[in-house]
C-alpha cells in the first residue's frame, strides 16, 4: 500500500495526529515538543506537551505534515523555520552552517507496521514543496550516519542519511562522525495567502 496523501498538520487533522502518537506520545510523551523547548523548559514541561502541540496546532501554523495510507495517517514529519527549535541554537554540532534562513526538519515517527515503505522519503519530498510554498528556499535535516547503514527505529527520529540522500539533500557540514547537516536547495515560490 503506498502513501495516498501527504497533508499539513491543521486542527482538522488532530485526532489524527493522537491516534498515530498514541498514548505514550510517540516517544516517552513527547509529543514531538523536545526540539521547540529549551533543556530547562523540558525538564519541567512534563505531561502538557500535547496540550503545548495543540496550541501551536490550533494557533494556525502547521509545524509538520502527516502521511496517510487508506485513510488513515500512518507517518509525521515535523518542520518548520529553524529558528522555530530553540533545542538548536546551542548545539555545538547543530549549529548555523551559515547566515542563509534555513527551515528546519526535526523528527519523524513512522507507525510500526508501515516502516520500511520509504515514507520518510515521501515525507521529505513534501516538506520540500510545503516549505517552497512558504516561500522558502533551504531546507535543512540533521539526520543520523550510521556505520553500516542499520539504526534502531526508536532511534531514528532525526531520520537516516540515507532517506535524505534519496530526497536528493546534500550534506553540507559534519561535525560528529555520526550526524552530518544536509540541505536542499529549494524554489521558492509566493507564499500562500492561507496556509491550508
Amino acid at each position: 500500500m503506498g502513501v495516498t496523501t501527504v497533508a499539513p498538520l491543521e486542527p482538522a487533522r488532530w485526532a489524527d495526529f493522537v491516534k498515530l502518537f498514541g498514548p505514550r506520545g510517540a516517544c516517552a510523551g513527547c509529543w514531538c515538543m523536545f526540539p521547540r523547548l529549551r533543556t530547562a523548559e523540558w525538564r519541567t514541561q512534563g505531561v502538557s506537551n500535547r496540550r503545548s502541540m495543540k496550541r501551536i496546532v490550533d494557533a494556525g501554523d502547521p509545524p509538520g505534515l502527516l502521511a496517510y495510507e487508506g485513510g488513515e495517517a500512518v507517518g509525521w514529519i515535523a518542520v518548520a523555520p529553524r529558528e522555530s527549535y530553540p533545542r538548536l541554537e546551542r548545539s555545538r554540532i547543530l549549529k548555523p552552517v551559515d547566515e542563509e534562513r534555513v527551515w528546519s526538519v526535526m523528527c519523524f515517527f513512522v507507525a510500526r507496521d508501515a516502516r520500511g515503505r520509504g515514507i520518510t522519503v515521501k515525507l521529505l519530498r513534501a516538506a520540500c514543496d510545503h516549505v517552497a510554498a512558504q516561500g522558502g528556499r533551504i531546507l535543512e535535516g540533521y539526520p543520523v550516519d550510521p556505520k553500516g547503514g542499520r539504526y534502531a527505529p526508536a532511534f531514528a527520529w532525526h531520520g537516516l542519511a540515507a532517506a535524505f540522500r534519496a530526497a536528493g539533500f546534500k550534506e553540507v557540514a559534519r561535525r560528529s562522525p555520526g550526524r552530518p547537516v544536509m540541505r536542499k536547495a529549494l524554489r521558492a515560490r509566493r507564499a500562500r495567502a492561507s496556509r491550508g
